[in-house]
């Protein structure tokens, strides 16, 4: 027996919940006037569980308008957030949420048509716990109050991915084995991902981590704990939610609220004790990993998508793919690894970040260093894939300000070449590793501004952006978060993709 089945003997079995019937009591919730998702996703990995919703990279009144008139019940709104020092990041999510609130505000016929839009916001966030929590929450919530007095009440902490291997069990957040240590079932604090050198942390107990990073603001004892016990109450999914309402009924003053999550029907439940808990007048917001917004909106899980899928409705170009990895976690090496070993015809090019990062100060001009590579890159797309990648060495610092200014010194970078490479030879798709990554390349280096998710390239995760406007329009954009798959996934979407390998 592995440890996560010992561990889970303690605990209800699962409850079989359809998505259809979470979208039913979302519909009979709504009558009065249609309900939107917010999702303020700190990089753009969280889209990776969900399809056919809108993605904005900018977040002008205009912008959410034309989201809004999707008629979906939830749209992205890329922030890259955990790309940014607090303060700043504070900024954006305010900007944020009091644009969409306007935006709602004159949002009429959409959806029944029957009044003003109303918005739910969501605060997406790292699974493996990385970014500015309580930070977030607390703007988002605070911003709310100051726009429309709404107070909220609890702020639900839902960090869960079971696609990808991480799960909240008793009330402790794992991150599952892979490889030669499947079946194992590791603390998230015990993992390289606490180590981050902007977020770190040193709890797996989730009350324990929501007291460590408050400062103590909010104690472990004063966190809700939603375990197993609660989110598989009854095989009668009504005695369910009402179980996770009747559990929330003390969250006053954004109360934290954390829920142990294993399986998609784990999700199911609780979307449904929360619409529960909303129904009776609970004011509540969202900090997530990806798949809670899939589950909260009644959405199925989207089979992933072939290679025809993804070019569906264009007719692809006969230049070579561009594959840009910046994310230094282990698994992401890994990937590059296995991806060069068996890609053969793809040309290699690295953005040495030491070379940059001396360019700033030397005498050598980084302008020119990158024009070279753009060079290098346009030139090897006219014959097949270009795999463009930054040093594996991580340049770290003890400063956590200034490990964020050297890896958006080095993102800047990324951006500039695949900026330049796509206004003088558009590439036949692109692949973005990594979140700061993928998050710079779409708003800067494509110039993406509005997009539909269409859904994952693989099974609940990578998912493919369709741009709808700017010059990227027609290019399939693969978001591919740093800390997912196995050493063999990147390989795979590419070769999906790939008129050459």
């Amino acid at each position: 027996m592995t440890l996560e089945a010992e561990i889970l003997a303690a605990f209800p079995a699962e409850i079989q919940i359809p998505a259809t019937l979470v979208a039913e009591s979302l519909a009979a919730a709504g009558t009065a006037s249609p309900r939107m998702l917010v999702v303020l996703d700190d990089d753009p990995t969280g889209t990776q569980s969900v399809s056919d919703l809108p993605v904005l990279t900018r977040w002008d009144v205009e912008d959410f308008i034309w989201a809004f008139g999707q008629a979906k019940p939830a749209v992205y709104v890329l922030t890259n957030t955990r790309s940014l020092d607090p303060a700043e990041a504070a900024a954006r999510n305010r900007e944020v949420v009091r644009n969409a609130l306007a935006a709602a505000g004159t949002a009429q016929d959409i959806g029944s048509g029957n009044g003003a839009l109303r918005l739910g916001f969501v605060s997406r966030s790292d699974s493996t716990l990385r970014g500015h929590y309580p930070l977030e929450p607390d703007v988002i919530a605070a911003t709310v109050a100051e726009v429309s007095g709404e107070q909220t009440d609890g702020v639900v902490l839902v960090p869960a991915f079971p696609d990808a291997g991480r799960v909240t069990i008793g009330g402790v957040h794992y991150m599952r084995g892979s490889g030669p240590d499947a079946g194992s079932l590791n603390p998230v604090a015990d993992t390289e991902f606490a180590k981050d050198a902007s977020f770190g942390f040193a709890n797996s107990e989730m009350a324990k981590y929501v007291e460590e990073k408050s400062g103590g603001r909010y104690g472990a004892d004063s966190v809700i704990v939603l375990d197993l016990n609660v989110i598989r109450a009854s095989t009668d999914p009504q005695i369910t939610a009402n179980a996770v309402a009747d559990a929330l009924d003390a969250a006053t003053n954004s109360t934290p609220i954390v829920a142990d999550i294993v399986t998609e029907n784990d999700l199911r439940a609780l979307a449904l004790g929360l619409a529960e808990a909303e129904r009776r007048g609970k004011k509540l917001l969202y900090r997530v990993g990806p798949p809670f917004v899939r589950a909260r909106i009644g959405q199925e899980i989207r089979n992933e998508l072939s290679g025809a899928e993804a070019y569906a409705g264009y007719t692809p170009s006969t230049a070579g793919g561009l594959i840009v990895v910046g994310s230094h976690v282990g698994v992401t090496t890994r990937q590059l690894k296995a991806l060069t070993e068996q890609h053969s015809a793809a040309r290699i090019v690295e953005i040495d970040a030491g070379k940059l990062l001396a360019a700033e100060t030397g005498t050598d001009s980084a302008g020119d260093y990158l024009g070279h590579i753009v060079d290098t890159v346009v030139d090897a797309l006219h014959g097949g894939d270009v795999i463009l990648h930054t040093s594996r060495l991580l340049i770290k610092t003890e400063d956590p300000a200034e490990s964020l200014r050297i890896a958006r010194t080095v993102s800047a970078a990324v951006v500039a070449v695949v900026n330049r490479t796509l206004k003088t030879f558009p590439p036949r798709f692109v692949i973005a590793k990594g979140g700061i990554t993928s998050s710079d390349v779409a708003a800067h280096g494509l110039e993406i501004r509005h997009a539909i998710v269409r859904g994952p390239m693989l099974p609940g995760i990578v998912s493919l952006w369709e741009p709808v406007d700017g010059p990227a329009k027609g290019i399939p954009y693969i978001v591919f978060a740093g800390n997912v798959g196995d050493d063999e996934s990147l390989a795979q979407v590419t070769r999906k993709l790939s008129n050459t390998f």
